[in-house]
């Protein structure tokens, strides 16, 4: 068996606030992210995902367990090693306006990312914000967050963390918020991106139809405790536990032929 990209081993993780109990965001979990696979963490607001996510990319140290990355014990690394680790895993968040410093252009944003290489800073941005759907690239560079639309955003985001070159990204419900055409856009554009690159993905979201339409495999999360994981299709044809199946009973069903486009 290869070794997974990511192992997420006994990972437990609460928060303490003074004068209240503590608040258990995750419990003892364990997932992995096989190489060039999708995995959908999915459940509702409050169920751990986020907390969970934070925790895999280093920024939230879990209160016990590890984190494996291509094979790694992250906390056993120096800082050094811990910097060129991180490299392969790179992250997406919700709300690109948060994660994208205002003040600096798009130029400067995808700079601090893009590797030492061939061609200029200006050749190898335009070239990635092509690729995101920002065209032509050039006109792009000089603009800052505040000057593109939310849709235009999250796919400069996306570009920066493809800048890196990454095995893997970490996708913190990128798609929340925007509406049908543009979540549709975006994450079409992510699965072009596995396609080409083979990169792993852990998408983290409370959308159903996203996991459905995104996933390899799935793991249902629950009060800190992932509940079911298993292959996508089974899990959200056949759920087995009921807090899956309240999940996918809750899911709105559109009876036009046009629907099942909108992801393709």
């Amino acid at each position: 068996m290869a070794e997974p990209i990511l192992r997420l081993e006994n990972i437990s993780k609460s928060f303490r606030r003074p004068g209240h109990a503590p608040v258990q965001a995750v419990d003892n979990v364990s997932l992995e992210v096989g190489r060039g696979e999708t995995v959908a963490l999915v459940g509702e607001s409050g169920s751990g995902k986020s907390t969970l996510g934070r925790i895999a990319l280093g920024l939230l140290a879990p209160d016990s367990g590890r984190v494996v990355l291509e094979g790694k014990v992250l906390r056993e690394l120096s800082a050094s090693e811990l910097r060129q680790a991180r490299i392969a895993m790179q992250p997406i968040f919700q709300d690109a306006s948060s994660s994208l410093n205002p003040r600096r252009s798009a130029r400067e944003l995808m700079a601090q990312a893009l590797p030492e290489a061939k061609g200029s800073v200006d050749e190898q941005a335009a070239r990635l914000l092509d690729r995101v759907g920002l065209s032509p690239g050039r006109d792009y560079l000089a603009r800052f967050p505040h000057e593109i639309s939310g849709g235009q955003r999250q796919r400069l985001a996306i570009a920066r963390a493809l800048a890196m070159n990454p095995k893997l990204i970490i996708a913190d419900e990128p798609l929340s918020g925007a509406d049908v055409s543009i979540r549709g856009q975006v994450l079409n554009l992510l699965l072009d991106i596995k396609e080409e690159r083979g990169v792993a993905y852990l998408m983290i979201t409370h959308d159903i139809s996203i996991a459905r339409h995104f996933a390899d495999r799935v793991a249902v999360m629950q009060r800190g405790v992932i509940v079911e994981t298993g292959p996508a299709a089974q899990v959200l044809t056949s759920p087995s536990h009921p807090y899956t199946r309240e999940l996918v009973a809750a899911v709105p069903v559109l009876a036009a032929p046009e629907a099942a486009s909108i992801y393709r």
